[in-house]
């Protein structure tokens, strides 16, 4: 029996800048603000702005300060909620925030769901 050849992972930079940008963004900081606070410098994060892929050491730093398994930027799809769809763990996640009313939850989990359906693909 032929066993099937793996497509190796690709590492997502764009995943991983995106992820730290919400969390920047989330936690009211600054680029300056995640450097001092991951301990990554802000040389790094800024080859990362321009597509360049982080070293190992500066991978683990980010991830840890995010709280987010490094799994994520693999390349490899996540069900982190037993199969749910990517909007309903994004629903969920919303309701969670606690920096988010309900009414606040409510109205960005109607805008994403909204601009999901406008923009996804027909594959």
């Amino acid at each position: 029996m032929k066993s099937k050849k793996r497509e190796p992972a690709q590492f997502d930079v764009d995943a991983l800048r995106a992820a730290l940008d919400g969390e920047r963004i989330a936690r009211g900081l600054t680029w300056k603000d995640v450097s001092a606070e991951s301990g990554v410098s802000a040389s790094t994060l800024t080859r990362l702005s321009q597509g360049k892929r982080p070293d190992v050491d500066s991978l683990t730093a980010l991830t840890h300060w995010m709280g987010v398994s490094a799994d994520r930027f693999m390349g490899v799809p996540q069900k982190g909620f037993g199969g749910a769809s990517p909007l309903a763990q994004i629903s969920s996640i919303l309701r969670d925030d606690p920096n988010l009313n309900k009414d606040a939850a409510t109205a960005l989990d109607q805008l994403i769901k909204s601009t999901y359906a406008r923009l996804r693909s027909n594959r």
